[in-house]
């Protein structure tokens, strides 16, 4: 029996995995504007490991080139590979990476990705994992389940979080039980136990990623956002996933550390509400990268994650316009343990 293990997040990368946005479908006018912040996002990656860009084209190649010399990124931190993808969002199509720990050696799983329940085409984001495989020249599994990187969480210590309204959504893995869903998450990515939190919040075409409510910020700590309006239609829903917290415990029995990011103001596009959430930041090397979303909140949110992360420098990026795409930096990010 082969023993692999997903590292956390915040251990050593030796790279970030990301696809260029380009999808008028999913930024429609904002399009320029995402990707000014999305290279900003880069800049910062970049002082710290290197950072992998999937592009369709001359065209998108160009553009990053152009934004990458504006913003004065080090060229030689930046790999450009012509991988054609659907969409940005390589947290969820790209490979889930996990070390085997009797070889210590990196493996690339490739699970099944089907956009989110069949929502959108994605036939070209499909093949990516294998294509990461094959550059980074690591092994790959590929596995018979459909699992989005953006709908688990770990803590690298056994542990792992994920939503019911994801995972067990028929639209996903109908074949499986529940309780096959779990074995493969024990047998793939290395952990002993499955929290389960309820519903993911609203706006979210994911059913309920947990990178958007709930992260592991170290073993035995987590943050998750909470809504302080009882009006606002996300209050009950945070509040059932935060009560659920307060009952998990640890592989040795203990409660976690739960620490409460609040909620941004609400944010809309042509009437509908978006995914707009604090937790969706990404862990790199270097920096924590933080979506902010023009309001009061943001500057206590930063304050927060900064007071956790002190061995990093937290960085508020406004993601006002990126999350017209339903997602923010960790949706875009994938990382590559060192």
């Amino acid at each position: 029996m082969r023993r692999f293990y997903m590292p956390a997040e915040w251990e050593k990368h030796q790279g970030t995995w990301l696809s260029y946005p380009h999808n008028p479908d999913t930024f429609f006018e904002k399009i320029d504007d995402v990707r000014d912040k999305y290279v900003e996002m880069i800049k910062w990656i970049s002082l710290g490991e290197m950072v992998h860009v999937n592009v369709n084209d001359d065209e998108m190649e160009e553009d990053l080139k152009r934004r990458l010399k504006e913003k004065q990124v080090n060229p030689d931190k930046v790999v450009i590979h012509r991988f054609p993808t659907n969409d940005a969002w390589c947290r969820d199509h790209g490979a889930i990476f996990v070390k085997d720990l009797d070889k210590n050696t990196l493996v690339a799983l490739n699970f099944k990705f089907n956009a989110w329940g069949g929502k959108y085409p994605h036939d070209l984001d499909d093949q990516i994992p294998v294509k990461m495989a094959d550059y980074l020249g690591v092994e790959r599994v590929d596995i018979d389940m459909v699992l989005e990187g953006g709908s688990i969480d770990v803590n690298g210590e056994g542990l792992l979080l994920t939503t019911e309204s994801c995972l067990l959504n028929p639209n996903r893995n109908p074949n499986l039980t529940k309780t096959e869903i779990q074995e493969n998450l024990k047998k793939y990515l290395g952990v002993e136990k499955i929290l389960w939190l309820k519903e993911g919040i609203v706006g979210d075409d994911t059913d309920g990623h947990i990178d958007d409510i709930t992260r592991f910020v170290n073993k035995n700590t987590v943050i998750t956002v909470i809504e302080e309006d009882k009006n606002d239609e996300n209050y009950e829903i945070l509040k059932e996933n935060y009560e659920m917290l307060k009952m998990f415990k640890d592989l040795k029995g203990n409660n976690l550390n739960i620490i409460t990011l609040p909620m941004p103001d609400p944010v809309y596009y042509k009437g509908d509400r978006l995914p707009a959430s604090y937790a969706n930041f990404y862990i790199s090397n270097y920096a924590v990268i933080v979506p902010t979303f023009r309001c009061d909140k943001d500057k206590l949110a930063l304050e927060i994650l900064q007071s956790i992360f002190k061995d990093r420098k937290v960085v508020g990026i406004d993601a006002y316009d990126i999350v017209v795409g339903l997602g923010t930096f960790h949706c875009l990010t994938q990382q590559v343990p060192a």
